[in-house]
């Protein structure tokens, strides 16, 4: 079998440490296992649109890697879109999305302008590789033919040898609640501190991993709720750490807790799971499709603070329950694809979309 090649469009870094480009990342590594390479190619990390400008050296570096497939991150198809569509002599375009149109953390104006950017894109993608079925509903709903899309959901496991963090995550509480997520208003971390201060000082202590400077105004709210009395000492914060060690707050923990309002998968709600934890979050975005309330974990209505109070309690202070919702976590993420699994969902796809190209071009 020959080598597939792939050439991977970005934005920016693709070591950064987030669920899209570490998906990226994981399939990457995995590529040479499924008869395949894949090689980077990043437009400038600018403020929107500047990145654009850098639009020739991105074609020109996509030729010299001469692939067989283009495949698109969702962040930069709109960025990039005009370029592809003037260039000639491309391969065929697959677009791989983690996000809808116009992606999920941008102003109303912006967010309207690259929508229709990214929509252009997408409409001259042979594929359509989507991350989750909740976004592929979304996409369905907005007219993309459904035959052009595939899921192909990430992986479950975090990392092959988990590194533990040193101590005891409970520090001599009940529970140790973790959450997993980047400091930006929406993963809702303003919502899970004012929940958790409301439960008994000695049923849990909350900690949190992530990049703390995403959004340095938020990030300020944030440690300012922390550093208030009802919070002080109960909440530790751990910052940017590397998978294997995110495997190994997941192997400490006792409940997993992530009040995101939009998720389009939610990576570490799998992982979390496939680790034994229950989950808790809004129910909203993709985690009712991971998750069933009651059963895997507690989704409870966006925004209702003290519904989440009580969710968060509940599990914290009835041992059994939360053994059994453990249990059950664990089995429904065997059902969910290892990296190995989704490396070879992608590249079936991408390698079909190859062979067509190769079809169409016999005379």
């Amino acid at each position: 079998m020959a080598e597939l090649a792939v050439t991977l469009l970005t934005l920016g870094d693709p070591a950064t440490m987030t669920g899209g480009y570490l998906y990226h990342r994981r399939v990457a590594d995995r590529a040479p296992q499924h008869g395949a390479r894949v090689d980077f190619v990043s437009l400038p990390k600018w403020r929107f649109p500047l990145p654009a400008l850098a639009g020739a050296t991105m074609i020109r570096k996509i030729h010299a890697q001469k692939p067989d497939v283009l495949l698109v991150d969702s962040i930069v198809a709109g960025l990039a879109g005009p370029w592809l569509g003037a260039a000639r002599g491309l391969p065929p375009i697959a677009a791989i999305l983690h996000q809808p149109p116009g992606g999920i953390d941008h102003a109303s104006g912006r967010q309207r302008t690259q929508a229709s950017l990214d929509r252009a894109l997408y409409k001259r993608a042979q594929r359509m590789i989507i991350a989750s079925e909740d976004l592929a509903n979304t996409l369905r709903e907005q007219g993309f033919d459904p035959e052009l899309l595939a899921v192909v959901p990430p992986g479950r496991d975090a990392a092959a040898e988990p590194v533990d963090p040193p101590g005891d995550l409970r520090q001599d509480r009940q529970v140790a609640i973790l959450s997993v997520g980047n400091w930006m208003a929406r993963k809702g971390l303003l919502d899970l501190l004012d929940a958790f201060s409301n439960l008994p000082p000695n049923a849990a202590t909350l900690h949190l991993v992530g990049d703390e400077n995403v959004e340095p105004d938020y990030a300020s709210r944030v440690r300012a709720r922390i550093a208030r009395p009802d919070l002080r000492d109960r909440v530790v914060t751990h910052g940017v750490v590397t998978p294997a060690e995110v495997a190994g707050f997941y192997r400490k923990a006792d409940i997993f807790a992530l009040a995101s309002t939009r998720e389009p998968y939610g990576t570490v709600y799998g992982e979390a799971m496939a680790a034994g934890l229950p989950v808790v979050g809004w129910n909203a975005g993709n985690l009712p499709h991971l998750a069933a309330h009651g059963v895997e974990g507690l989704a409870v209505p966006p925004g209702d603070r003290v519904a989440l109070t009580g969710a968060l309690l509940r599990l914290a202070t009835d041992d059994a329950y939360r053994a059994k919702m453990a249990a059950a976590a664990r089995r429904k993420a065997d059902t969910f694809p290892t990296w190995d699994d989704t490396s070879r969902m992608l590249f079936t796809e991408l390698r079909a979309l190859a062979a067509e190209r190769v079809r169409e071009a016999q005379p």
